[in-house]
């Protein structure tokens, strides 16, 4: 494994509630701490699955520095209204020894504008300087952050080390074509769970962020495998690969609606982690249509998988 922190599989984790439906920092850790034991290279939070936008400044501080404090390599969102309050991330991140940061736009107030935003990125790095970062690059974001920029900012911050592409098949292939083609010490994060095998084999991806992975973290981890083998030109790796990111596309579909962290929680309660069972909002919650065809695709998925697994490993 590289020493670097953006290589290797890193679910964004999600924050569960206590009764209250204050975060359950305890809870966190837990979890934090199965998906390492079950493989994972590092964890992401608060990214959008931590839900950034709905906890303070403080509470999301306090996460960070419990995974940090249970020796969980840690890489922290930076999402925030303002930049100040993004600089306080990074700034905490480094100060409480976080491994890495992913660099989220500035939103609302000019986040259309690249210089706005150049001035926002570089007053993120420059509080970190020693941390590793990737740009997180999301339509949801309403900006993205073409090679001109990237290189730019990268030539003044050296700890600017590539991206976390979300926004796609496209852009995945535009940052290999046009970025990390061009600077082979740029890295390249999957970052949304439908797009793995494109990423890794296709545009040289090193590495995948994952939502799905949350709840199937043995699974996602051996797609994975299979894309880097797949893209080191290994024939049987490349169509196991294509089967099972097809029989998980639908569950992986979800990181890509406005949904995503209500359908990855619920299908964490199927497997028994009830403290994701409520959200922050009383009134953010599927409905039962979605409840159920979410309950189904899961069975369907976990059904196909335990005989196909028996069929790759004879």
């Amino acid at each position: 494994m590289s020493d670097n922190i953006f290589t290797g599989t890193i679910p964004a984790l999600m924050t569960p509630c206590k009764a209250d439906r204050t975060p359950d920092f305890d809870a966190l850790v837990k979890k934090g701490r199965e998906l390492i034991d079950a493989g994972m290279s590092a964890v992401v939070y608060c990214g959008s699955m931590g839900d950034w936008p709905l906890l303070t400044e403080a509470q999301r501080q306090e996460g960070v520095a419990r995974l940090v404090a249970a020796g969980i390599p840690t890489i922290v969102g930076t999402g925030a209204v303002n930049s100040k309050e993004a600089v306080s991330h990074a700034a905490h991140a480094a100060k409480v020894g976080a491994h890495g940061l992913m660099v989220i736009p500035r939103v609302l107030s000019r986040g259309s504008s690249a210089t706005a935003q150049k001035a926002h990125f570089s007053a993120i790095l420059e509080a970190a300087p020693k941390l590793p970062a990737v740009i997180y690059n999301s339509p949801y974001y309403g900006f993205a952050t073409r090679a001109d920029l990237f290189f730019a900012l990268r030539a003044k911050h050296p700890n600017l080390i590539g991206f976390k592409e979300f926004g796609g098949g496209a852009d995945l292939r535009y940052a290999a074509e046009n970025i990390t083609s061009q600077d082979s010490d740029v890295t390249l994060m999957v970052g949304v769970d439908t797009q793995v095998f494109h990423g890794f084999v296709n545009c040289g991806a090193t590495g995948a962020i994952t939502g799905i992975g949350n709840a199937l973290p043995r699974e996602v981890l051996q797609l994975v495998a299979l894309c880097r083998k797949a893209a080191a030109g290994d024939v049987t790796a490349r169509r196991q690969a294509r089967e099972l990111e097809a029989a998980l596309a639908v569950l992986s579909s979800f990181d890509e609606g406005t949904d995503l962290v209500l359908f990855y929680k619920h299908l964490m309660v199927l497997n028994g982690d009830l403290e994701y069972t409520l959200h922050f909002n009383e009134t953010d919650a599927l409905s039962d249509a979605q409840r159920n065809y979410a309950e189904t695709q899961y069975s369907l998925f976990r059904n196909w998988y335990a005989q196909w697994s028996k069929e790759v490993a004879a």
